[in-house]
């Protein structure tokens, strides 16, 4: 009787023991990587430099993996994948021939601190005939995109 009542003391003892409150304390929510395009949205025909820069507050982050997504406006089934170079204070850059006049865009596909950002922007280069341009397909998704939509079904 004894050895049950000492077994139950030491038990009620290590049990309390490994309580630290934990559930009490707020989850720390990390802060938001954040990708600024510096790209201008209007360009004339000519090579183009794709630029942006991964900040989390205030610091700059120098360990990012930045590619830049880059098509014709309807056409994002051609367009190129290019691996952002880093410049420094945060900034990430790529090159890309632009050979006619049209509607251009990119995502600025970034890793960094454990998470995904991509922000997408509308380029205009040079003077382009907007009755030649093909429309941009809002419901093409990229792979990422249609990953998360069936996980989401």
């Amino acid at each position: 009787m004894k050895k049950w009542l000492l077994a139950a003391i030491a038990t009620s003892a290590l049990l309390a023991g490994c309580n630290d409150n934990s559930q009490s304390k707020e989850p720390e929510v990390p802060t938001i990587v954040e990708v600024d395009i510096q790209t201008p949205d209007k360009a004339p025909v000519e090579t183009l430099t794709l630029k942006s820069k991964v900040t989390q507050g205030d610091k700059n982050i120098e360990d990012a993996d930045v590619q830049f997504e880059f098509w014709e406006s309807g056409m994002k089934d051609q367009g190129q994948m290019l691996d952002g170079e880093h410049k420094g204070d945060g900034v990430y850059e790529a090159t890309v021939d632009v050979e006619h006049a049209g509607v251009y865009y990119m995502f600025a596909h970034t890793t960094a601190q454990g998470m995904h950002v991509m922000p997408k922007q509308e380029i205009i280069i040079g003077e382009p005939d907007m009755s030649k341009v093909l429309p941009e397909d809002d419901n093409q998704h990229d792979s990422m995109d249609m990953n998360m939509d069936e996980e989401t079904k």
